[in-house]
C-alpha cells in the first residue's frame, strides 16, 4: 500500500471525512486515519458524530418521541392505545442499525472516491509525516504534501465524578442503557444534557438536571431560553440553576450526588448519571517534535480564519479548532480545506453557523442573541410571533414556542434569528440564507410563506420587527 499522498486527514468524523472525499474529488490522492472502533470491535467510520453522537442520539429521541406521542398526544387526535409499553433493548437495537448503515455508507463513499483509510490513531511529525499506530501496537509512517488535522473532542470528565459506562455515563454509554433507570440524574443543562435527558424522561424516567449556571441555556436568546425552559417544566425535567456539584459516590447501585445551590447543600440519589460538562479538544498525543503547529490554553489547534496552522502544509478544522463544536461547522471547514489545497477559493463563516437543540419542543437560532447585541452596544429592533398563533401549529398540536427576528434599527439587515418550537431545526436554514445574503426583516417580511405552514411564523415576526405583523397585535 502507497505511503505518499497528496492530502492525508487525521480523524474520520463529519470533518476528517468530508474532507476527504472532496480533496478525492479534486484529483488528490487522498488518505484517510481513524482510531474509533463500533460495537462489534471493528474500525467504524464516522467518529463521534454517526457513531456515538449526532445519529444514535437523534433515532433515540424519536423512539422516545413516538412512544411519548402514543401514551399522552395522541388521545387528543381520537387515537388510543391500551398498555403500550416501551422495549428498551429493541429501541437500542434500531439505533445500531441505523449507526451501522451510516458508517458503512462512508466505506463505500471511500471506496467510490478511492481514498484510502487507515485504522490507527494518527500522530503529526515534522515534515508533514503522519505515525499510524494500529492498534495492535503495530506503527507505519505516511506523507503527504498537505495534512488536514480533524481530530474531533472526547467528553470531559469531572475528577469527583469518573465514567464507569453503568452508573457514570458519557454520551456514548448513556445511548446504550438497557433499561429505563427509575431515577436520571444529568451534570450539565447543555445540547447533550437536554437531549438525552429529554429520551429518559419520555420513557418514564423522573429526570433531575443540575446545571451550574445561573442562567438556563446561556448561549441561547434570553427569550427563547425562557420560553424553552418553560416547556420542559411542564414536561417534568427538573432542571436545577446554580447547582454546583462537589460529589459524586457509588454505593449499593445507585449514585448519590451532593451539590450547592442559592439555598445551600443537598443531596440526591439516583440510579443512573449523565455527565454532559461539556467536550474538549482530542489533542493529546496528536503531535510530534518539529511539526510547528501550536495548541492554546484549551488544547486546540491554533488556525487563521482559513484553518491554516502557519505550518507549511498543515490545516486544522472541526471540534479541534477555534469556533463551535458542531458536526456541519466541521463538514463546511472540511470542504473549504479541501477546496483551498486545490487552489479553488474556500470560506466558512463562522457567523452564520446554525445552532440546533433537538428536544421536543426544539431550539435553534443563527447569528447574535439580544443580549449579545446589548453587550456591544448596537443598536436593534426585535419582531416575535408565537406559535400559538399558527394554524397549521394548532392543527399539529404543536403550539408552544415562538419565532424571533432581530435586525439593526437603522439598516434593518438581519442580525439574528431565534426559534423554539416544533420543527424549527429545518426552518432555521431560511434564516441561515438571508443572513449570508446580507438581507433585511423587511425581505423575510415580503417573502411569499405557503399556508398553512410553520414557516409562517417566520413571515409574521420579521413583520413584527416594524409592529406590522398580521395576526397579532403589535
Amino acid at each position: 500500500m502507497s505511503t505518499q499522498f497528496d492530502v492525508i486527514v487525521i480523524g474520520a468524523g463529519p470533518g476528517g471525512y468530508v474532507a476527504a472525499i472532496r480533496a478525492a474529488q479534486l484529483g488528490l490522492k487522498t488518505a484517510c486515519i481513524d482510531d474509533f472502533v463500533g460495537k462489534d470491535g471493528k474500525p467504524a467510520l464516522g467518529g463521534t458524530c454517526l457513531n456515538v453522537g449526532c445519529i444514535p442520539s437523534k433515532a433515540l429521541l424519536d423512539s422516545s418521541k413516538q412512544f411519548h406521542n402514543l401514551t399522552h398526544s395522541f388521545k387528543e387526535h381520537g387515537i388510543s392505545a391500551d398498555n403500550a409499553s416501551i422495549d428498551v433493548s429493541a429501541m437500542v437495537a434500531r439505533k445500531d442499525k441505523i449507526v451501522k448503515q451510516f458508517t458503512g455508507g462512508i466505506t463505500m463513499l471511500f471506496k467510490a472516491n478511492k481514498v484510502t483509510p487507515f485504522a490507527g490513531r494518527g500522530k503529526l511529525l515534522a515534515n508533514r509525516q503522519v505515525e499510524v499506530t494500529a492498534a495492535d501496537g503495530s506503527k507505519q509512517v505516511l506523507t503527504a504534501t498537505n495534512v488536514i488535522i480533524a481530530a474531533g473532542s472526547k467528553p470531559i470528565e469531572l475528577p469527583f465524578a469518573k465514567f464507569d459506562g453503568q452508573y457514570i455515563l458519557d454520551n456514548a454509554s448513556a445511548l446504550d442503557v438497557n433499561a429505563v433507570p427509575k431515577r436520571l440524574g444529568v451534570i450539565g443543562a447543555g445540547v447533550i444534557g437536554l437531549e438525552l435527558g429529554s429520551v429518559w424522561k419520555r420513557l418514564g424516567s423522573e429526570v433531575t438536571v443540575l446545571e451550574a449556571l445561573p442562567e438556563f441555556l446561556a448561549a441561547a436568546d434570553a427569550d427563547i431560553a425562557k420560553a424553552a425552559k418553560r416547556e420542559f417544566d411542564k414536561q417534568g425535567l427538573k432542571i436545577h440553576l446554580n447547582a454546583k456539584v462537589s460529589n459524586v459516590q457509588v454505593q449499593n447501585n445507585e449514585v448519590q450526588l451532593s451539590y450547592t445551590d442559592k439555598d445551600g447543600e443537598k443531596q440526591i440519589t439516583v440510579d443512573k448519571l449523565l455527565v454532559a460538562v461539556g467536550r474538549r479538544a482530542y489533542t493529546e498525543g496528536l503531535l510530534g517534535d518539529g511539526t510547528g503547529v501550536k495548541l492554546d490554553e484549551r488544547g486546540r489547534v491554533l488556525v487563521d480564519e482559513h484553518c491554516w496552522t502557519g505550518a507549511e502544509g498543515v490545516w486544522a478544522i472541526g471540534d479541534c479548532v477555534r469556533g463551535p463544536m458542531l458536526a456541519h461547522k466541521a463538514s463546511e471547514e472540511g470542504i473549504a480545506v479541501a477546496e483551498i489545497i486545490a487552489g479553488k477559493p474556500g470560506h466558512v463563516n463562522l457567523d452564520t453557523v446554525p445552532w440546533v437543540i433537538y428536544t421536543e419542543p426544539e431550539v435553534a437560532w443563527v447569528g447574535k442573541t439580544e443580549q449579545q447585541l446589548k453587550a456591544e452596544g448596537v443598536a436593534y429592533k426585535t419582531g416575535s410571533f408565537p406559535f400559538a398563533a399558527v394554524g397549521r401549529a394548532v392543527a399539529m398540536n404543536e403550539t408552544a414556542g415562538m419565532v424571533k427576528v432581530i435586525a439593526h434599527a437603522e439598516t434593518d439587515r438581519i442580525l439574528g434569528v431565534h426559534m423554539v418550537g416544533a420543527c424549527v431545526s429545518e426552518m432555521i436554514h431560511e434564516a441561515v440564507v438571508a443572513m449570508e445574503f446580507h438581507g433585511s426583516a423587511e425581505d423575510l417580511a415580503r417573502i411569499c410563506h405557503a399556508h398553512p405552514t410553520l414557516s409562517e411564523a417566520v413571515h409574521e415576526a420579521a413583520l413584527a420587527v416594524d409592529k406590522r405583523a398580521i395576526h397579532k397585535a403589535n
